[in-house]
């Protein structure tokens, strides 16, 4: 990204801020005038002093110059004083405020994207973290920089060459001189460590990835005793990441000293023309100080060039990504505008295929009808593409071909938050957010009351052990156990109340009492609604309407329990397995015998 690019991004979230802008502006102005202040008066001083001694008057007759420096040099001083006070106070609370905006910017954006973008293996949840922590940093610390650091320092320096120029067109052409090539000497060091920087950042987002990594598999590391393996494979990313560091900052040192060189020869060039014209008689004693003076107040941004230039560079490699993540409107969800007065729940899949982000065919010509107010079961192994299915139901992915209908409209020209309205969708781990019980119930539906919540709770067979815990349903829910957390994500569907349900594996975690209680809850919600249950418990699915067998992707059975078990194919392989799995034979057994 070019630096014109990176400020055209930029420019929208410092614009709603121009008055700030301008009062810092205005104070840069003061502040580049009152900088000059010491070269004058060093210059008025020398030669008025110089005068004195040589009219062989004393220390009455410098009094007077004594005070008027003291004068003016004490009000410069309380000048800058309150110009600086009013930069850093400015700068600072802009880059505040921007920070502010960029990180709401890019949450706002992120919550609109589809899931193939979460799933892209170069959005990974630390990859994506550090490339925004690391790019709204480096934006923000620009935009300081810029009213606080670069604005000043070239303001002085151009206020400083003026200056020059009009003592002495020579002192200030040499002046002028050395900026163009510190400018290239700067460009160059720019061009030698984009490359470096861009595979820095690349070493960074994987560092975080790999903390992360560790963090959510530190359980089945232990218990395999793999720490020495992880800590492993973290040095070996840190050793590389450690070199590139070094081979950046040995460019960067080399042109450094190139460039401080190229400023003594400035400040070589500087003394030996004043004192060629001070011999001459072109130029006063204290001329010499001036333009040694103003020199110095040119070659500051000279000198503060590669930190800023460094800090640029960092921000134009950090904004590729995080510009990337804000500006990436393709992975926006489409919607359409359609809103049903009432769903039905009547789904017809129509020859869809799916294929997932990272090249997987997941689904191949799935013809599928399922009726309202029925339920209907997904059966199969893993990787058949049940959870697939519910997610193109969902809207989560678009298929790649075919089409989906939902009450004989297409499902892309309904309005996406209004279809998800009227879907509850139970997961086999659900998430649980960093909040109370009651939040994440509420969550379910922001308007529902403390009783809704109560009900929906007891629904969920997680009311009685809410209530012994000591905050009740002020405690926190991610204190609480797996098959705990998943009764939360059932109640939060119960408070829901959708026309539609999608059931996937909603029991996988829970003991087999809270099964059975479930199950209870489970088959009275179902009433009257369209139900689409994906699971491997037998008595999840033996009671639907109607039950698809799948296989790699295909569909290969379908129709009612009896029908579908006589075809003696997928799905009897699979009921038999779980029959035997259960040991029914000997429950049976056991059974009779009590």
């Amino acid at each position: 990204m070019s630096i014109k690019k990176l400020f055209a991004h930029l420019s929208p979230f410092v614009k709603p801020y121009r008055l700030l802008v301008l009062a810092t502006l205005l104070l840069t102005l003061v502040g580049s005038f009152t900088a000059q202040v010491n070269a004058w008066i060093l210059r008025y001083t020398v030669d008025n002093i110089t005068q004195i001694i040589e009219a062989g008057k004393g220390l009455d007759a410098g009094i007077p110059i004594l005070i008027f420096i003291t004068i003016v040099l004490l009000s410069k001083e309380l000048i800058n004083a309150f110009v600086q006070f009013g930069q850093k106070f400015y700068g600072e609370k802009l880059r505040i405020l921007v920070s502010q905006d960029l990180a709401q910017a890019v949450i706002e954006k992120i919550l609109t994207y589809k899931l193939s973008f979460y799933t892209n293996s170069n959005n990974e949840s630390g990859k994506l973290q550090t490339r925004i922590d690391r790019g709204i940093e480096s934006l923000t610390r620009l935009v300081q920089n810029f009213f606080i650091d670069i604005l000043p320092l070239f303001a002085n320096s151009i206020v400083a060459l003026f200056l020059m120029f009009n003592a002495n067109f020579y002192v200030g052409l040499v002046g002028l001189c050395i900026v163009p090539v510190y400018f290239v000497i700067t460009q160059r060091q720019a061009s030698k460590l984009s490359g470096w920087r861009r595979n820095l950042r690349g070493y960074r987002e994987s560092k975080s990835q790999g903390i992360l990594s560790i963090i959510d598999s530190i359980t089945v590391i232990k218990s395999f005793n793999r720490e020495q393996i992880e800590a492993k494979k973290q040095l070996d990313l840190q050793r590389s990441l450690t070199e590139n560091q070094m081979q950046t900052r040995r460019i960067s040192f080399l042109f450094d000293g190139l460039k401080t060189f190229v400023e003594q020869i400035g400040v070589v060039l500087i003394i030996i023309l004043t004192a060629y014209l001070v011999l001459s008689g072109k130029m006063t004693i204290g001329a010499i100080m001036f333009h040694i003076l103003l020199f110095n107040n040119v070659s500051a941004p000279i000198r503060q060039l590669h930190r800023i230039y460094d800090e640029m560079n960092d921000a134009m490699i950090y904004s590729e990504g995080f510009f990337e993540i804000l500006n990436a409107d393709e992975q926006k969800e489409r919607t359409g505008n359609y809103r049903s007065t009432a769903l039905k729940g009547r789904f017809e899949i129509q020859g869809v295929d799916f294929t997932y982000p990272n090249g997987t065919k997941a689904l191949y010509d799935i013809n599928m009808k399922i009726e309202p107010n029925t339920i209907t079961a997904l059966v199969g192994l893993s990787g058949a593409g049940k959870s697939t299915i519910i997610n193109l139901l969902d809207k989560f992915y678009t298929p790649d071909s075919g089409r989906i209908l939902l009450d004989g409209i297409d499902l892309n020209e309904y309005d996406t938050h209004f279809l998800r309205d009227n879907i509850g969708l139970v997961l086999q781990k659900n998430h649980i957010f960093n909040g109370t019980i009651e939040e994440n119930i509420r969550y379910g539906n922001m308007n529902a009351s403390r009783d809704d919540i109560i009900a929906a709770a007891k629904k969920a067979y997680i009311h009685d052990q809410i209530m012994q815990m000591p905050d009740q349903y002020d405690a926190k829910a991610l204190l609480l156990s797996g098959g705990q957390q998943q009764r939360i994500a059932i109640a939060r569907m119960f408070i829901k109340n959708p026309p539609i349900i999608f059931l996937d594996e909603p029991t996988a975690s829970l003991d087999a009492i809270a099964t059975e209680q479930i199950k209870n809850s489970l088959d009275a919600i179902k009433k009257d609604r369209t139900v689409i249950i994906i699971s491997h418990s037998i008595s999840q699915i033996i009671d639907a309407d109607h039950i698809y067998a799948m296989k790699e992707g295909h569909i290969v059975e379908h129709g009612t329990h009896e029908d579908i078990y006589r075809q003696k194919g997928t799905y009897k392989d699979i009921f038999d397995a779980s029959a035997r799995s259960l040991n029914i034979e000997k429950i049976a057994r056991t059974m009779d015998e009590t």
